[in-house]
């Protein structure tokens, strides 16, 4: 239960205290834009059997991959994609931790 809570209240309370503190004229679109790069999780799909309780998806989805993550850090780099990427990298921590507490 802890791990869950966990796991989604980095996914979700995150993306919109980084976009309170750092964000504060536009925070409402700079939260769904964070929240929206959830849809990195649809790589998930690709894999035999969707989900898996018990495995880290952090280097084993292709979106979840070391590569991905060096271009999510690229991509928060650049002004016209910094949502994205922060909002990526929010989103790999995420499961990072569920990888960290299995």
């Amino acid at each position: 239960m802890f791990q869950t809570l966990t796991h989604y209240g980095i996914h979700f309370i995150i993306p919109l205290v980084v976009a309170l503190l750092f964000f504060k004229k536009q925070w409402k679109v700079a939260t769904i834009i964070m929240l929206s790069t959830m849809l990195i999780d649809l790589d998930h799909l690709l894999a035999n059997p969707t989900f898996d309780p018990n495995r880290c998806s952090i280097n084993f989805h292709p979106l979840h991959s070391y590569y991905a993550i060096g271009l999510y850090f690229l991509l928060s780099i650049i002004k016209k994609t910094r949502l994205l990427g922060i909002g990526c990298i929010i989103h790999i921590l995420a499961d990072a931790v569920d990888c960290w507490m299995m």
